[in-house]
This record gives structure tokens, C-alpha cells and sequence, in this order.
């Protein structure tokens, strides 16, 4: 995998570093279980600290894009896109049942709703 950072951008390092995996991850360039670099050798690579390594593959795990394998300073990325595709789905939907219950508080019908949602998807 090749990371490529610019260390005179106005971006942190480890934002860059985010940035790329996850591009790389919803892009399917990383297939499941693909073994990352550990962050010695990475931060060797990109002439960073393992410090900003490791803060960037924190911040992927928060949000579901690696798996850390404890105890060996590597990661594994699961990049499972079906699983984010899923949660996206989840939260549409959950977006889409508030709306509904808001525009029923509101006072309107369920076809004016199904109305305003066409409108709205075809904007």
C-alpha cells in the first residue's frame, strides 16, 4: 500500500493519512484483511512519528475502517464495504422515519409526505 504525504501541507499528517485509507478502502484498493504496514515501518516510510501513525489508524478505528491486531503494532484493514454501505443505509433510513414522524406532528398526510420525499429525490 502506498501512502503519499506532503509535509508542507496545511493538513495534518495524520488527517492525510486518514484521508488516503479511506479513499483507498471505499475505492476497494484494500480488500478485506489486508494486512497494513505496522507503524514503525509506515512511519518510517512517510519520515512521520509513529505517534502520528498511530493517531491516524485511532481515529479509523473510531469510525469502523481498520481492526487493530493488539500486541503486534499493525493493523488489519477489514474494509468491508457492504458493512459501511449498511450503516449508511441504517441512517438514511433512521433520517427518513424522523422526517416522517415530523411531518405526521405537523399535520401532514402520508401522501403529501410520500410528495415532499419525491420532490426532495428528485432535486
Amino acid at each position: 500500500m502506498k501512502l503519499i504525504i506532503n509535509h508542507s501541507s496545511m493538513q495534518p499528517i495524520y488527517e492525510q493519512i486518514v484521508e488516503q485509507i479511506k479513499n483507498k478502502v471505499m475505492h476497494g484498493e484494500l480488500k478485506e484483511d489486508t494486512m497494513l504496514p505496522s507503524v514503525r515501518t509506515l512511519a518510517k516510510e512517510l519520515k512521520v512519528s509513529a505517534l502520528t501513525v498511530k493517531k491516524s489508524y485511532d481515529v479509523l478505528e473510531e469510525e469502523g475502517f481498520v481492526n487493530t491486531v493488539h500486541g503486534k503494532g499493525s493493523f488489519v484493514a477489514f474494509a468491508n464495504q457492504g458493512l459501511l454501505l449498511e450503516e449508511k443505509k441504517k441512517e438514511v433510513e433512521a433520517d427518513l422515519e424522523k422526517a416522517i414522524r415530523k411531518g405526521r406532528s405537523c399535520g401532514l398526510t402520508d401522501s403529501e409526505i410520500r410528495t415532499l420525499f419525491e420532490i426532495i429525490l428528485e432535486d
